[in-house]
């Protein structure tokens, strides 16, 4: 992989773009999801859920407030205005020694926040499965 992956994750993100996910998640990656209370295993699992973000959160209000960024991974503090609900959150993502996605957590309040995303992200999953 050329780039570092938060510099890659941060252009996925800037054009709404999530066809880069591929060559950027390791296929034994992992997500953990503030709602789900199981890790979600695999490359197409984390697609599916990360995929699902690009749709929910992703409007025009979506910004990163912080980054801290280690040699191996990096703290990212989001914030997005959905159906006019203030949501704060973190992405905590690890990646590997080929600058791939191994982990990525997303933790997020407050609570009317995580209602609201487990409403969303849970439609979305659950046509996705309907259809795929």
């Amino acid at each position: 992989m050329n780039s570092h992956p938060i510099e890659t994750w941060h252009r996925l993100v800037a054009t709404n773009d999530p066809s880069g996910l591929a060559g950027l998640l390791a296929d034994d990656a992992v997500f953990l999801s503030p709602i789900v209370h199981t890790p979600q295993h695999g490359k197409a699992l984390v697609t599916a859920y990360l995929s699902a973000a690009f749709q929910v959160f992703f409007n025009p209000t979506f910004h990163y407030v912080r980054q801290i960024l280690g040699p191996s991974d990096a703290m990212l503090e989001f914030e997005a205005e959905i159906d006019g609900v203030l949501v704060n959150g973190v992405d905590i993502v690890k990646w590997n020694g080929a600058g791939q996605i191994i982990e990525f957590k997303v933790m997020i309040r407050p609570l009317k926040a995580v209602n609201l995303i487990h409403e969303r992200m849970g439609a979305i999953l659950a046509a996705a499965r309907r259809t795929g």
